[in-house]
């Protein structure tokens, strides 16, 4: 096994064929380990508990305790590992969902495997797991819920420095860790210190949340869509 550190894998699916499949395509990789499988919800949650993986791949539609449930569990004792859903389910409700339960990304499992594998990196590293097609919803979603949602009250969450609004504006556009840190001329550490900021002033847990959030209480402006 190579000495760089490896990205220790829990993978859920109740179709053995795949979940095989899958395993194979992680572990001849050198940055990821499959330390275990699970072929449904609740063995999902007790093998999370078990090993603490990095990085959980997780299926929705599972027997018993469904994915997004299961998620949501995991998320709840395990905060630090990440989760990304890969399905077949290609809906804006699940993917709402995912994202609300505590997924880290959204992936089809029409997706090429090289293309899945640097998704998964990219997670692992906080970044937003979601293909663009299906981030492009998200912001609709946040435009949606910006010109309905009523306004907080006067006072009840701590203000926004500007450098934070402009963490939020790139958030709001589904940009990585990486890209904020690009596009303001700091590190990525500081873009994530800034993130917890914003999490403690709002009193949320995640950056999407955060995003939804201050576009539907006018702290900062509805994104426009990325230019590609």
């Amino acid at each position: 096994m190579s000495t760089q550190q490896t990205i220790r894998t829990l993978v859920v699916d109740d179709h053995a064929l795949f979940r095989e499949g899958l395993v194979g395509i992680l572990n001849a990789q050198p940055d990821f380990e499959v330390v275990g499988e699970a072929a449904d919800g609740t063995e999902a949650v007790v093998k999370a508990r078990e090993l603490v993986p990095d990085l959980v791949l997780m299926d929705i539609l599972l027997p018993g305790t469904n994915g997004l449930e299961a998620t949501r569990l995991i998320k709840q004792e395990l905060p630090a590992t990440c989760i990304v859903v890969l399905t077949v389910r290609d809906d804006d409700e699940a993917l709402f969902q995912a994202i609300r339960a505590g997924a880290q990304g959204y992936l089809l499992k029409t997706a090429r495997s090289q293309e899945l594998l640097e998704y998964l990196r990219g997670a692992v590293r906080g970044e937003a797991a979601i293909p663009p097609i299906l981030a492009s919803r998200i912001l609709e979603e946040f435009r949606r819920l910006s010109q309905r949602a009523p306004r907080a009250p006067e006072g009840a969450i701590l203000p926004l420095t500007h450098r934070e609004q402009e963490v939020l504006r790139l958030v709001a556009r589904g940009a990585t860790d990486k890209e904020i840190a690009n596009a303001l001329c700091v590190s990525v550490n500081t873009v994530k210190s800034h993130m917890r900021n914003i999490l403690s002033k709002l009193h949320l847990n995640r950056r999407y949340e955060a995003a939804l959030f201050a576009i539907r209480e006018g702290l900062i402006p509805p994104p426009k869509p990325r230019e590609r």
